[in-house]
């Protein structure tokens, strides 16, 4: 590989970048033409045609759009704690955030996945990564909740996922950060990278019934950074093909030392090829430690279970599940067509777009048109792999989508604009400004057989003189284009929850008719605490612990005073919300707990811890608004010094003698 990329070439980029994002483009205030408004507006009491599901960045959240409106319908707690909800706070829904490093409440969540079958959106389940502390998520479309989160051993930085196969036989993940393996030895100087820094390459099974997670296997490879993968469809199903950078295994300063060569790496992985040397036994156990953390709906608790082995594929040892594939230059995007032909590079670097072909790669491998080996890994000849290139498309190209008439829309963050390109004939068909520095595109449907097309979401880093300022930092924001005529028109801007990277956006009647759950019917409440009634509300004291069987109903609490308890105590306050019409919660929420409220569905049981730290008279109270006497739903808990005589003792509804 050649490496005459300079530094001047590095600082040029880098003041055009500061050129493009820091000035205002002339046509900034013309852009929207004047039937925008209409093709965006969606009437009072009528429905979007698209979920549109977003990932939240560094809040660890998954916000939920409509689309073509914009308004935001629901952020759902991932990798994060979220009092709006109790998510988090709730004893019940703690374990979700374990892991083999203890509990972790908070990541950089940056890609969406949603399940698929036959190549298409099926309206289950959406996927999510954690980068920092490597996990998988799985959100159940039915609750609109997480539902699983699994921890990747040998992993650091888990960026290039999750993305699945076409009926979601697997979720896969890449290491960002190359690192030694959990079961080598951890303890090396860092300037051993090019001998002890390894990549793994993570395959999470999911039972097609359940959404279960499992995970399957490992691939090991040399040590590179991972950025993002597709996986194959139609025609390369069974394939994956990752963008990989720093090939040049640099570890300090990479903006100037992993910057150098003039291409790095399109990563093709025969995964069926790699269940059939699991099946023959090929795989090494290794010794790990990872957590693994479920939703139960039956008892609305969360378990976490710690597993300790993982099966390892080596990709230097079995030559024929890796392939390496020259992509200039530092590529960020890997997307796969609707037809499953065509393989686009995105080099943050390159001033071109290079498309491979699957059936050309096939042939490749079949003739052995290798030009070395990179780590073990055969690497083919970029002419070999090559359909053609996307000439002087933009600057800065990150990630493309597609549409259902053949063509893909490409971001490019530098010169902050959305590309229209045909795929076949690789010319460029229009452009159209971003404000600004747009990273990922979402077109509904875009990583499917067949796109729904229509609109193209542009996900943007700035946002300057687009909204009201908000202090040091501005919203982030999303911008949406009309692409059902030959020319692209933006029709909307619409601020997100921080920060915005990839989305993927579904037709609403596929996510809405899925069986969504309305209630939790309180006869299948299988919560060890659960009180499904009045009568069954009770005050039981077990040492220092006491725990409190407590309904929620409109408008009140049972029982509603508490007395006896003594500072020192740990009280569980396990409320049931007795509720059984859709859409009523109760919150819970008492003085001077360290966490934060409880948020219950109708019929769900929820738990929330509270330490009695001193002596006195603590109100508790409903947080959602419930009825018109929302405002009467609370109680008081009486706590007395340490070895009190007076008894424990609990009611609602009557007036008692003074204790």
């Amino acid at each position: 590989m050649k490496t005459n990329f300079s530094k001047i070439s590095l600082i040029v980029l880098a003041v055009m970048a500061i050129a493009f994002t820091s000035c205002k483009p002339k046509n900034a205030g013309t852009a929207v033409q004047g039937d925008s408004a209409n093709k965006a507006y969606v009437a009072p009491g009528q429905y979007d045609e698209f979920y549109n599901f977003v990932s939240g960045g560094f809040s660890g959240q998954m916000s939920v759009y409509g689309i073509p409106s914009g308004r935001l319908l629901k952020v759902i707690p991932v990798f994060s704690v979220d009092p709006e909800k109790g998510w988090g706070y709730s004893e019940e829904s703690k374990p979700m955030l374990n892991t083999s490093h203890g509990f972790v409440p908070w990541d950089d969540f940056h890609h969406v996945e949603m399940s698929q079958k036959e190549g298409m959106y099926d309206g289950r389940w959406a996927f999510g990564n954690a980068n920092n502390t490597p996990r998988l998520a799985r959100i159940d479309l039915k609750t609109f909740k997480t539902a699983e989160i699994i921890e990747l051993p040998n992993s650091s930085g888990n960026h290039s996922s999750p993305y699945g196969t076409e009926n979601s036989e697997y979720i896969v993940a890449g290491t960002r950060f190359s690192v030694p393996g959990d079961n080598d030895p951890g303890d090396v100087p860092i300037s051993s990278y090019k001998q002890n820094f390894k990549g793994h390459i993570s395959f999470v099974s999911i039972d097609n019934n359940t959404g279960d997670m499992n995970l399957a296997f490992q691939i090991k490879t040399p040590g590179v950074n991972f950025d993002l993968a597709r996986a194959g469809k139609a025609k390369s199903h069974g394939w994956f093909f990752f963008s990989c950078y720093n090939t040049e295994q640099a570890n300090t300063l990479l903006e100037v030392n992993a910057s150098k060569n003039d291409k790095d790496f399109i990563m093709a992985v025969n995964w069926k090829k790699a269940e059939e040397y699991l099946k023959a036994g090929k795989g090494e156990k290794q010794k790990v430690r990872y957590a693994h953390n479920k939703w139960d709906e039956k008892t609305h608790s969360a378990t976490s279970v710690i597993k300790e082995d993982v099966i390892v594929l080596d990709a230097a040892e079995l030559k024929d599940i890796c392939y390496f594939i020259p992509c200039p230059k530092s590529p960020h995007g890997c997307d796969v067509d609707p037809t499953g032909e065509y393989i686009v590079g995105s080099g943050k670097l390159a001033a071109l777009l290079p498309v491979f072909s699957f059936d050309k790669i096939q042939a490749a491998i079949s003739n052995k048109a290798f030009e070395g080996d990179y780590g073990g890994i055969p690497v083919i000849k970029y002419e070999e792999a090559l359909y053609g290139e996307v000439q002087k498309p933009g600057l800065g190209p990150l990630h493309t989508e597609f549409d259902a008439n053949g063509n893909a829309y490409t971001s490019f963050f530098v010169s902050s604009e959305v590309v229209k390109w045909n795929v076949k004939d690789l010319t460029v068909l229009d452009r159209v400004p971003t404000y600004y520095s747009v990273g990922h595109l979402c077109v509904p449907g875009g990583n499917t057989r067949n796109p729904y097309g229509k609109y193209v979401i542009a996900y943007n880093k700035i946002t300057k003189d687009r909204y009201l300022p908000t202090g040091p930092e501005l919203t982030q924001s999303a911008q949406l284009y009309d692409i059902s005529g030959d020319k692209m028109q933006l029709i909307l801007d619409f601020p997100t929850i921080g920060e915005p990277h990839y989305a993927q956006a579904v037709a609403a009647d596929l996510v809405r008719n899925n069986g969504q759950l309305k209630i939790y019917n309180i006869d299948e409440n299988a919560h060890p605490y659960v009180a499904k009634g009045e009568d069954q509300a009770k005050v039981v004291r077990d040492g220092k612990k006491v725990h409190v069987y407590m309904t929620s109903i409109r408008s009140h609490f049972a029982p509603d005073n508490i007395e006896g308890i003594q500072v020192g105590d740990e009280v569980y306050f396990h409320v049931t919300n007795l509720e059984q019409d859709w859409d009523i919660p109760h919150g819970f929420a008492i003085k001077g707990a360290n966490n934060g409220e409880l948020l219950i569905m109708p019929g769900e049981t929820s738990t929330l811890k509270w330490n009695a730290d001193r002596v006195g008279i603590f109100p508790f109270y409903c947080t959602d608004f419930c009825s018109a006497l929302h405002q009467e739903m609370q109680g008081y808990i009486r706590v007395s010094p340490a070895g009190s005589k007076v008894p424990l003792y609990y009611h609602v509804g009557q007036m008692p003698d003074e204790q």
